[in-house]
């Protein structure tokens, strides 16, 4: 790692093209697919080791479902999605949690340009930041704004990786048209080899990145078909997948190879109730 911060890397000098992603996160309504990640998201933020007063940026952060139980621990958090709809919904959750110590704002992960070098202690993001388009700005970027000492933690999901968020992005890929040319795909932040690349292009050293698997649970009170439903409804991939399968008269095709995914993943031995694990990639960065 670089030691001087006036050595940092910085991508704020040349302005760069708006995200493409903006229409995809604003799209339907993320908070429904939010509420059924809640006690994982808290539960991962749990073994973050966050102390009072800890000044942390949450990157992609939705509506906060790491974000809030970050502040809840004390720490000072600056939560920044793409979303315009999902940082109302965060400030919102804030202000009726009483929470001083927390505020949600617009903005674009692979260019922070309005947060100073040296800001943070923590930089988290559990897939926000890896949907972001120009990966290699993102990794400049997150280690730009974290402290020398600080740390930065990525939560990914895996390619090929046959639980459930992998497979729904993989399903709906195949039924959607073929990405613009230059796409490079989020999932490439769940290999080993690349996100080391990538942090090393931004001053870090590949023995100050630590990689392991790691699982995300969905919670949801009712049937896995309902959920799907929730997916179908409000989830922006897979809402442009069935527009795209529509139109290809291939809906049903989608509809059965979903609803068979998510009820073969159903860990739930309740009747009605759904509990679906999910396989991650958990990066932690020393800078």
């Amino acid at each position: 790692m670089l030691d001087q911060p006036g050595d940092r890397m910085s991508t704020t000098e040349q302005p760069q093209p708006a995200n493409p992603n903006k229409a995809l996160w604003e799209k339907g309504d993320f908070t429904r697919i939010a509420a059924t990640m809640r006690a994982s998201g808290e539960a991962l933020v749990g073994r973050l080791g966050i102390s009072e007063g800890l000044d942390v940026l949450d990157l992609g952060c939705g509506d906060g479902t790491t974000a809030i139980p970050e502040a809840m621990l004390g720490a000072n958090v600056l939560g920044v999605d793409i979303a315009e709809n999902l940082v109302a919904a965060g400030n919102a959750r804030a202000r009726d949690l009483g929470l001083g110590n927390i505020r949600f704002q617009l903005g674009d992960a692979s260019q922070l340009s309005d947060l100073a070098d040296d800001s943070f202690d923590l930089v988290v993001s559990i897939f926000g930041a890896m949907f972001a388009p120009r990966p290699a700005d993102v990794a400049r970027e997150v280690v730009r704004v974290t402290r020398p000492g600080g740390r930065i933690v990525m939560g990914n999901w895996i390619p090929n990786d046959p639980t459930l968020v992998a497979q729904i992005l993989r399903i709906s890929a195949a039924y959607s048209p073929p990405p613009p040319e230059g796409f490079i795909s989020p999932m490439t932040w769940g290999i080993d080899d690349t996100v080391i690349e990538r942090f090393a292009a931004a001053g870090v050293p590949p023995d100050s990145v630590s990689l392991e698997r790691d699982t995300y649970t969905f919670d949801f009170a009712g049937t896995p078909s309902q959920l799907l439903a929730l997916f179908r409804e409000y989830y922006g991939p897979t809402m442009n997948a069935y527009t795209a399968a529509a139109a290809a008269g291939r809906e049903a095709d989608l509809q059965a190879e979903l609803d068979a995914l998510f009820n073969e993943q159903n860990a739930s031995t309740e009747p009605g109730a759904t509990t679906i694990p999910a396989t991650f990639l958990r990066v932690t960065v020393a800078v």
